[in-house]
C-alpha cells in the first residue's frame, strides 16, 4: 500500500449527532443537503444532512473545516472527498420539502479547495474528489489545477458518441468500473439496479423503458470491449465480462484504479441505494460470493476469482504495479 489507507470525507453529518449539535453556530438549521433529480434518481436525493452555513463558516476563519480535515488527515496517506463539488455550490432543501424543491447555495470553493489542499500537503497525503453528478463547466478543470484527482465511473463515461475509449479517460483520476451507489458489476450487468429502483418507486418512467435503455448503453459498452479484444465475441459468462471490465480501465491513463471488493468475489447485491434511508439495508449488505456464500477479509488470499480479477489488471497479486489498485 504505498500511498496507504484512503480515508472518506462524508457530505455532512446527522442532524441530531454530538457533530451537528457543537457545530451549530457554522451549520444552517432547518436545512437538508441533497442532488436534484437526474437520469439515475430521478427523484432526487435528500441526504438529511445539515449543511455549513457560508456566511457564518467565513466569518469563523474556517476553523471547524481546517481542524475536521487536520483530524481526518492525521493518519491518512490520502482522503476521498465525497460529493466534493458541495465545496462550490450544495442543493439546499428545505426541511419537510421534495427533493426536487431545493436551491443551489453557493460557496466559496477557493477558500474551502485551498485549505483542503494545503492541509493535505502538510500532511503528504493525496486528495481524490467524487467529482460526479451536475457541475458547472470549470469545476473539474479547476481541481485538477490544485492537484485533486477527480474520478470517473465507466458507465458514466460517455458522451453523445457513446462510450468513451480508455485513452480518452483523465490522468489525474481516480478510476473504477463501479462504486459504492451502484450495484457490484454482477448485478449492474444483471439489470438489478433497475428492478430495485423500480420496486422502491424511485423511477419516474415506466420500468420496460428504463430497462430497454439501460441494456442499450451496456451493449454499447460490451460492443467496445469486443472491438478492442477484450471480451470474447461468443458468450461470455459473467465473471469474464466483469474482468474484461476491469482489463478496460487497465488501459486508461489514469494514476489510481479502483476496484470493488464485491467485483472481486462475485457478489451481486447493491451496498447503497442513494435515495433511501429505511426503505433499503444500505451499508448492511455482508459480503458474499455468487453463491451466497459469505466471504471473510481473511480468506482473500486463497480466493480463486479474487485473484482472477487481480490478473486482468496486470498487476501481480499483491497488488503492486507502477500505481496499484485501491480497494
Amino acid at each position: 500500500m504505498r500511498i496507504g489507507v484512503v480515508h472518506d470525507l462524508a457530505v455532512g453529518v446527522h442532524p441530531s449527532g454530538a457533530d451537528a449539535w457543537a457545530l451549530q453556530d457554522v451549520l444552517a438549521s432547518g436545512i437538508s443537503v441533497g442532488a436534484p433529480p437526474d437520469m439515475f434518481n430521478q427523484h432526487g436525493q435528500d441526504w438529511s444532512q445539515p449543511p455549513w452555513h457560508p456566511d457564518r463558516l467565513a466569518a469563523s476563519g474556517y476553523a471547524a473545516f481546517r481542524d475536521m480535515l487536520r483530524n481526518i488527515l492525521r493518519h491518512a496517506g490520502g482522503i476521498r472527498v465525497d460529493h466534493i463539488l458541495g465545496l462550490f455550490r450544495l442543493w439546499w432543501i428545505p426541511q419537510g420539502a421534495a427533493p426536487g424543491a431545493g436551491a443551489y447555495v453557493y460557496y466559496d470553493h477557493r477558500a474551502l479547495i485551498g485549505i483542503l489542499v494545503l492541509e493535505a500537503e502538510r500532511a503528504g497525503a493525496v486528495v481524490v474528489g467524487e467529482d460526479l453528478g451536475v457541475f458547472e463547466p470549470g469545476v473539474q478543470e479547476y481541481l485538477g489545477e490544485r492537484g485533486v484527482f477527480g474520478t470517473s465511473i465507466l458507465w458514466f463515461e460517455q458522451d453523445e458518441d457513446g462510450p468513451l475509449p480508455p485513452e480518452a479517460y483523465r490522468e489525474g483520476c481516480l478510476t473504477t468500473v463501479t462504486v459504492h451507489d451502484l450495484p457490484p458489476s454482477a448485478g449492474y450487468l444483471a439489470g438489478e439496479h433497475v428492478v430495485l429502483r423500480e420496486r422502491l418507486g424511485l423511477l419516474s418512467r415506466p420500468v420496460a423503458e428504463e430497462q430497454a435503455e439501460d441494456r442499450a448503453v451496456q451493449e454499447k459498452f460490451l460492443a467496445l470491449l469486443r472491438q478492442r479484444g477484450l471480451l470474447d465475441a461468443a458468450s461470455p459468462d459473467v465473471q469474464q465480462t466483469v474482468e474484461a471490465l476491469h482489463a478496460f480501465i487497465a488501459q486508461t491513463p489514469s494514476v489510481l484504479l479502483g476496484v470493488a471488493l464485491a467485483d472481486a468475489v462475485g457478489e451481486r447485491r447493491t451496498q447503497n441505494q442513494p435515495g433511501t434511508n429505511d426503505e433499503y439495508p444500505n451499508w448492511r449488505i455482508p459480503l458474499a460470493d455468487a453463491d451466497g456464500r459469505a466471504v471473510l477479509v481473511e480468506d482473500l488470499a486463497g480466493n480463486a476469482r479474487f485473484a482472477s480479477l487481480v490478473a486482468s489488471l496486470g498487476l501481480p497479486s499483491d497488488g503492486g504495479g507502477p500505481a496499484g489498485p485501491i480497494t
